[in-house]
């Protein structure tokens, strides 16, 4: 009789989706669902990787202008410098360190993390993915509107387009998904382009600002007047700019970005994964240099922008609101340049998100399916860029599309994330014993901690917005550890040659384990749990046992390498030790590494622990013991469906 085959393009799809999870769908062997790690790419160089960060950090030239001109007026220029400042003096230093303490992506999460063990430094850590998420997604969904709304603004669309906004926001957000499906290396190469355009575009507009505020002596004249008029001296401008100043913090929106695509930078050919070298070097350019090119695009811009564009074009409905260097390029250098000016912005605002989603892909699968709270698929790339396009669709939707809306909480996620940054290269530096970069360091720190509390009081929205994504992430990351709480998330067992000896010896007849408990390690432990074990299993007294004890390390942790040690206590009792996160994980993958390794069954012994039930669970999901027996029995059945090759659990 024909047989039909099942048409194999369900199959292609998941393996073309769960890319770079080599271990998935494989049967046989028992280590977890663990993805292997991928082979290291070649990487790309710095120049081209800053370009990639540099779609978001330089695409803010679209809108910091005609911002800090609306939140500064005249003194926008000082409030500027003072950006400068505080982004070369402070930001910069700080993630050139980050880059050496962290140069995997990590960034300044993965420097707090190490402060904190247990629970509370899993929710810090998850907290602080929560304002990252915030910063993230909001850079794309922030993005890809203000494309759309310099799109739908432009004087030769505006008919054709307008009402139109929200369509061409999801297309936009829908469209940058598409890219990292296709891959890293075509985002990279992408991003190079569009920053080479945009920043040559820029430098022509500047250049022909600068020619008209240099020739046209008046406009100079008139500003410093009007600045005196208003303010009086110097020292009340200077005291206006620093007042101001947190309402431009948008102007310091790459860094995080910049440390997150790090692990893209190619570095040295003899850089290795413990000291990669050349990458931290040439990390280090990367952000010096973006750095250097975005003070000076800052300061001429907003100077060429107060003094030559009106005031009230600055305003909502105003020509130049959102747009001030697009405004510029219309007006000084004509329609047809002004077009290409405006195309080319469109591209690299909605470009813009493809750093913070390099940042996401980055950062998330490092951290939730290490800690059990996120599906063990989420370490491949094409699902969660799904995921993550998805949200952005429901934050551009929430948000109606409106750039002014989503400031707030862009605003909350870049100052939080640079404050935690400054924060732990304080902390590295202080336990390195560096005081002079331990005071320079807390200054900065200040700085930011002042800039974040100012910006939350004016806009408490971007708190709120950032609050919703931490409540989420962590519920999320609850359930998803629940229900994965039976998995085997041991990734490898090894024992040493005493271990190795008393399970050789045992293969050659019934293999017997007790689970203990240890107490006091005394010969009446052992002999008083010898004979229980007899008396409740009613079993003869020539059999032979074998003691395993776990002792609880982190129970937080969800995976990690088990090793088994030997020991022979009192001349007589022999005693398998181990440490792990979890007693029932520990158990079950010792019990299926003895039965590979030797083809004989193994069976354990256990006592029933008294309490409830439920109370049990909640101690072994949130402490890693509670009810062994069933727990370990239910670990088995879920590594092993066949049960006739699954260990036996015995309790009495």
């Amino acid at each position: 009789m024909a047989t039909t085959e099942r048409p194999p393009s369900t199959g292609r799809l998941r393996a073309w989706m769960l890319e770079g999870l080599s271990d998935m769908g494989k049967s046989g062997g028992h280590t977890g669902p663990h993805a292997q790690p991928e082979p290291p790419h070649k990487g790309q160089r710095w120049w081209r990787v800053m370009c990639l960060t540099g779609v978001d950090y330089f695409s803010t030239l679209g809108y910091q202008p005609g911002i800090a001109a609306l939140a500064a007026g005249l003194v926008s220029p000082l409030a500027t410098i003072v950006l400068v400042l505080v982004t070369l003096a402070g930001a910069l230093p700080v993630y050139r360190r980050v880059a050496e303490e962290s140069p995997h992506g990590e960034g300044s999460i993965a420097m707090l993390e190490r402060l904190l063990s247990f629970w509370q430094g899993k929710l810090f850590v998850l907290t602080l993915l929560g304002f990252a998420a915030t910063d993230f997604l909001i850079t794309i969904t922030l993005s890809a509107a203000d494309a759309s709304t310099h799109l739908v603004e432009n004087p030769h669309l505006t008919n054709a387009l307008h009402g139109r906004q929200m369509l061409i926001t999801l297309l936009l957000v829908a469209l940058l998904g598409a890219v990292f499906l296709k891959g890293f290396l075509e985002a990279i190469g992408v991003a190079v382009t569009l920053v080479g355009v945009y920043l040559a575009l820029n430098l022509v507009v500047v250049i022909v600002g600068l020619w008209h505020v240099l020739t046209a002596e008046h406009v100079v004249t008139d500003w410093t007047n009007a600045l005196t008029a208003q303010h009086g001296n110097v020292f009340v401008m200077i005291g206006v700019a620093l007042i101001v100043f947190p309402k431009l913090a948008l102007g310091l929106s790459g860094f995080e970005t910049g440390v997150a695509v790090m692990p893209h930078v190619k570095g040295d050919p003899g850089d290795t994964e413990e000291h990669p070298t050349g990458r931290i070097r040439d990390a280090k350019k990367l952000l010096t240099t973006a750095a250097v090119i975005m003070s000076a695009f800052l300061i001429t811009s907003s100077f060429i922008t107060t003094l030559l564009i009106p005031e009230k074009e600055f305003k909502p409905g105003g020509q130049a609101n959102g747009r001030a260097l697009a405004y510029l390029a219309h007006q000084y250098l004509g329609g047809a340049f002004g077009t290409v000016y405006d195309v080319s912005t469109i591209a690299i605002l909605w470009f813009a998100g493809a750093s913070a989603m390099a940042g996401l892909l980055n950062l998330m699968p490092r951290y939730l399916p290490r800690y059990g709270m996120a599906p063990h698929w989420a370490r491949a790339v094409r699902p969660m860029v799904i995921v993550f396009t998805l949200i952005a669709f429901l934050v551009t939707w929430i948000f109606d599309a409106n750039v002014d809306k989503q400031g707030g909480a862009y605003a909350t996620g870049v100052l939080v994330l640079i404050s935690s940054a400054a924060i732990a290269v304080t902390i590295a530096a202080r336990k390195a014993r560096q005081r002079r970069w331990t005071i320079g360091f807390a200054v900065i720190s200040v700085v930011f901690l002042y800039t974040t509390v100012v910006n939350v009081i004016e806009r408490p929205d971007g708190v709120k917005i950032g609050a919703c994504f931490i409540v989420g992430i962590i519920l999320v990351s609850l359930l998803s550890r629940l229900a994965r709480a039976f998995e085997l998330r041991v990734t490898s067992v090894t024992l040493d040659p005493l271990a190795e000896r008393f399970i050789r010896d045992m293969a050659s007849r019934k293999m017997r384990f007790i689970a203990n408990e240890p107490g006091h390690r005394d010969k009446a432990e052992y002999r008083d749990k010898i004979e229980q074990i007899r008396a409740d299993n009613d079993m003869p007294e020539q059999e032979d046992f074998v003691f395993v004890e776990v002792t609880v390390t982190d129970p937080s942790e969800f995976e990690a390498g088990l090793t088994v040690r030997g020991e022979v206590l009192h001349e007589r009792y022999r005693v398998l030790t181990l440490e792990s996160a979890s007693i029932p994980n520990a158990l079950a993958a010792l019990l299926l590494h003895v039965r590979d390794v030797t083809g004989c069954t193994p069976h354990i012994y256990f006592e029933w622990t008294e309490g409830s039930p439920f109370a049990n669970f909640l101690r072994f999901f949130l402490f890693g013991q509670g009810e062994v027996a069933p727990v370990t029995r239910e670990v088995l059945r879920e590594a092993e469906p066949d049960r006739a090759r699954r260990p036996r659990v015995h309790t009495g």
